[in-house]
């Protein structure tokens, strides 16, 4: 007995600025129609970027191939219908007019999966940017603008404790790492 339900994966091309609400629907859409079996995976790849805006940091995901959605499935019968027709969806990446979706390249799939793993590693464990003994501004919260000396680096928690002169007499304080940058 062979097994036919052989996934692949493809790339469809969505509507840019579109591509999570595009993966929604496909899950939804398969799900409705009891397709579940032949579609196991639907990604957009995304990239923690950390912005500062008014003095706070923000994290944000961004998708890092725009207009792009990664769906891992079994091409067959209503499958490739049931996708198009989505809201948001413009076709498959590589098919030919009228002919079938090109599936990515085993090559293709491990460097775009590596990338995504790669990218939310490195977001998570980024090193310890701060040593004991070191001077730092505090950025945000009731004591920004004051200087102080780091005291201890817990980094479980990604706190700090903190000596800050706060008129004439220092005072401990525990800061996480996104309330102080280095001086």
């Amino acid at each position: 007995m062979t097994d036919n339900n052989v996934k692949k994966w493809y790339v469809v091309r969505a509507v840019s600025g579109q591509e999570n609400k595009v993966k929604n629907y496909i899950e939804t859409e398969i799900a409705k129609h009891g397709m579940a079996d032949y579609v196991s995976q639907v990604l957009v790849p995304t990239e923690k970027v950390v912005t500062v805006r008014d003095g706070k940091k923000i994290s944000k995901d961004r998708v890092y191939f725009p207009g792009y959605v990664m769906v891992e499935a079994n091409l067959t019968g209503e499958i490739p219908h049931i996708i198009k027709s989505i809201t948001g969806v413009i076709g498959f990446l590589g098919e030919t007019k009228g002919g079938d979706a090109v599936p990515l390249r085993l090559s293709e799939v491990n460097r775009m999966l590596g990338k995504v793993d790669e990218l939310s590693v490195k977001a998570d464990n980024s090193s310890i940017p701060f040593t004991v003994g070191e001077t730092i501004k505090v950025i945000d919260g009731p004591f920004n603008g004051f200087n102080g000396s780091v005291e201890k680096v817990n980094e479980d928690k990604r706190k700090l404790e903190v000596m800050v002169k706060i008129f004439g007499r220092k005072t401990p304080l525990e800061l996480s790492f996104t309330q102080v940058e280095k001086v």
